[in-house]
């Protein structure tokens, strides 16, 4: 095995061993993508078979891929792998064609990135990803990672548009958010609706195991209350936000989450953004 394969192999084990959590997933990708960058400077064309099979460049959700300067996807070490041989410019996203036209017009020795949103083969939704890609002759190799947090700005932004669909047809809106529909739905993001009356969920854009049961109820997977104080908050205030913890739906861990709440009649609706790790 050379330094390079002991190296990664190296980065792996750590990774795997958990001494490797406290990088981001954005510097993996951006590891994971010098790594390949180098590998290819040695091996040229030859290198693009190890991208594509199971080996050093994937490191769990982050792997390789590559696309030539006509848009022709070379190899992919995900489930673009489907795609390579094949003009892949209709398929990209928008966001990511223009971030590679400019990668074309950069030095080879340049870094960049740019968000779009791609399948992830996980969960089957269609999420947020960062990838950060670097052009060495006429490829472009890239690695990719799934951003697990949606912003605040989303949040208010799917809270508003909440708002404003229970105000124009209330039981329509409450029957797409517990039919899990798309419009409810962004990322980690979704709503939940409960009568401020009897105190009871009536509506839950992600776990409908909840419909019915007393908000006051609600505590934190540690046991603190979380139903109560928001009730209690909104009792004075027809917005507020309130932080607690709480499982995301994307990366399956609870997390520190802060809800954004608003009155609509005697109905609370809510949406929550997870806080990034301090």
């Amino acid at each position: 095995m050379n330094r390079f394969c002991l190296g990664i192999a190296l980065l792996l084990t750590l990774v795997g061993a958990g001494q490797a959590q406290v990088i981001s997933d954005g510097e993996q990708a951006r590891r994971l993508l010098h790594n390949a960058v180098e590998y290819y400077r040695m091996q040229g064309d030859a290198a693009l078979a190890a991208f594509s099979r199971q080996g050093e460049f994937i490191d769990g959700e982050h792997y390789v891929f590559v696309v030539d300067t006509q848009g022709t996807m070379l190899a992919s070490g995900g489930s673009s792998a489907v795609l390579i041989g094949r003009d892949v410019s209709a398929v990209l996203e928008p966001e990511l064609r223009a971030a590679f036209a400019k990668a074309l017009a950069s030095a080879e020795d340049r870094i960049e990135s740019a968000e779009y949103r791609w399948m992830n083969v996980r969960d089957g939704r269609v999420e947020r990803k960062q990838v950060y890609y670097q052009r060495v002759g006429e490829r472009i190799i890239a690695v990719g990672h799934y951003l697990p947090r949606a912003t605040p700005e989303q949040a208010k932004s799917l809270l508003d548009r909440a708002v404003s669909a229970l105000e124009h047809d209330l039981q329509g809106t409450l029957g797409s958010i517990n039919n899990l529909s798309a419009d409810f739905r962004e990322d980690d993001l979704y709503v939940f609706v409960v009568d401020l009356d009897n105190r009871r969920y009536v509506a839950h854009g992600y776990n409908l195991r909840l419909l019915g049961v007393d908000f006051a109820s609600i505590n934190d997977p540690q046991g603190k209350p979380v139903g109560a104080p928001i009730l209690a908050l909104m009792g004075k205030n027809d917005s507020a936000g309130y932080g607690y913890r709480w499982k995301n739906p994307v990366t399956g861990k609870v997390e520190d989450k802060y809800a954004l709440l608003r009155k609509v009649g005697h109905y609370l609706v809510a949406v929550g953004y997870y806080r990034e790790p301090q």
